[in-house]
């Protein structure tokens, strides 16, 4: 078996058993990335010297016997992460010569868990995109291939690169950042697993912000078990996040063992919506036939206010970005353009360091904001957001998880739909409301599109009920068998 054959549980196994080094694993995927980030650009900043280093002092925890599930284990950081004293660029230009001085807490607890970091993985420009087109450093190119074609496709976004890095075997797992939907759509076109925990789960301290009501991380890897193992490194209360959840981390990895038998499953009437593809369609039905199958009750519920979702995400996350990006503004760090004034030099500097989707989100977040435009706008999504937020509640009281869609369509190619930004919004469709709810969400990799590219089913759970988003994504996971793997992979 090869090295890249490894899951991260299978990897910590052999590792503790001492059957393979963290140096050894290290090595293997520092060459993986040398070789195939070029093509994909799925990284903007690689450490394989730090990685190796710390990849020897895992070797040296391993031998001591004070290992846990993540020692050794190789990982991709989203660049939207700080790092202590490696670049942090949130795939702008506007941040370039960025180093922090501080760790993320997510990051910080990774490492503390033994983990090794490869480098900082590419994203949509401070993570806004479904796409990985609007990166400062270039978009990022799915290792998935339609059958029959050498056309490039998109990973999906904000967190592309993570899902391109995992995917093609240049990382075991990875971190992402999920706002409307980031972790779970890229998860979906990819091929992979990944999680949006509960809105407070993770501690956001250290992570540069989009729209702080709605930024969650969360982890990507290629199975379900895998994410279990990653959300409980990075989960917990954290008294530098005002946001910060104080519960208990429960145990996720025993939880995706569970099974279904005696679960009521929710199926939104709303998610079947007009022009939905035939193939997403019948994917849904196979899903709610494999739960069934495993002994859950299917239950029919509403959940009205979905076709309000993607409107009121597109007020309520531009408004939250024009106010965190405000502090961008060549005066206290990042990139700066002087000017003849300090006014002139604040326009020249944002002008020059932010890309076209950046300034478009802070233009329409400045207007909703604006006098005479608060109330119509701004105040008014947030009322609709707590109907929104009403629905899942009162359909929890009915059902213990919710069975969806991830996504619209399979990955798309470079340069389809990307003319028209509504079009590219359209993309988080199923995805925004749970973001808007706060609630947990996960997509699994559940089929294969026609032209052989991976599709998702997304499992929404309760506040804080991650153990029952688990335990039914792993029975679609166990029902789906899901073994295809994208043409271009370390292997």
């Amino acid at each position: 078996m090869s090295l890249f054959d490894l899951t991260i549980a299978g990897a910590g196994a052999a590792l503790a058993k001492r059957e393979i080094s963290a140096v050894e694993l290290t090595a293997a995927y520092n060459g993986a990335v040398a070789a195939l980030n070029p093509r994909l650009n799925a990284y903007i900043t690689t450490t394989p010297e730090l990685a190796l280093a710390q990849a020897k002092a895992a070797d040296a925890r391993i031998a001591a016997g004070e290992a846990g599930p993540l020692t050794g284990i190789p990982l991709a950081i989203k660049d939207l992460f700080c790092t202590a004293g490696v670049r942090t660029t949130a795939a702008s230009k506007i941040l370039e010569p960025f180093v922090p001085p501080y760790e993320s807490t997510v990051s910080g607890k990774l490492l503390e868990a033994g983990a090794v970091m490869l480098g900082k993985a590419n994203l949509d420009e401070f993570a806004m995109g479904s796409s990985n087109i609007t990166s400062g450093y270039g978009a990022v190119e799915n290792p998935w291939k339609r059958e029959g074609s050498d056309a490039k496709l998109v990973p999906g976004g904000s967190s592309g690169g993570s899902a391109a890095a995992v995917a093609a075997r240049m990382a075991m797992g990875a971190t992402g950042t999920d706002t409307g939907g980031s972790i779970r759509q890229p998860a979906s076109f990819t091929g992979l697993a990944g999680i949006k925990p509960t809105y407070g789960r993770c501690s956001r301290f250290g992570i540069i912000a989009f729209a702080s009501s709605l930024d969650q991380a969360g982890p990507m890897a290629r199975n379900v078990e895998d994410c279990a193992i990653l959300l409980q490194a990075m989960a917990g209360f954290d008294t530098k996040d005002s946001t910060s959840a104080e519960r208990v981390v429960p145990d996720f990895r025993a939880a995706a063992g569970k099974g279904v038998k005696g679960m009521r499953i929710g199926i939104p009437a709303e998610y079947r919506m007009d022009g939905m593809s035939a193939e997403i369609s019948a994917l849904w039905e196979q899903g709610i036939t494999w739960l069934r199958e495993q002994g859950a009750e299917i239950v029919d519920i509403s959940l009205p206010h979905t076709k309000y979702g993607l409107p009121v995400y597109y007020i309520v996350a531009p408004a939250e970005a024009s106010s965190n990006l405000a502090r961008y503004d060549g005066v206290r760090f990042g990139a700066r353009v002087d000017g003849e004034d300090l006014i002139d030099m604040y326009e020249r500097t944002r002008a020059a360091g932010f890309g076209p989707e950046v300034k478009r989100r802070i233009m329409i977040g400045t207007y909703v904001l604006s006098a005479g435009y608060y109330d119509a706008y701004y105040l008014r999504a947030q009322k609709i957001r707590a109907l929104i937020l009403r629905d899942f509640t009162q359909a929890f009281g009915k059902v213990d998880a919710i069975l969806t869609p991830t996504a619209p369509s399979a990955a798309f190619g470079l340069g389809e739909k990307m003319d028209d930004p509504v079009t590219m919004y359209l993309n988080d469709v199923f995805t925004v409301p749970a973001s808007l709810a706060g609630v947990p969400a996960m997509s699994v990799p559940a089929g294969l599109s026609a032209e052989g590219l991976p599709l998702g089913l997304q499992v929404i759970g309760k506040h804080f009920d991650e153990e029952s988003v688990f335990a039914v994504s792993a029975a679609i996971e166990r029902a789906a068998g899901f073994s295809a793997l994208p043409a271009l992979r370390a292997k």
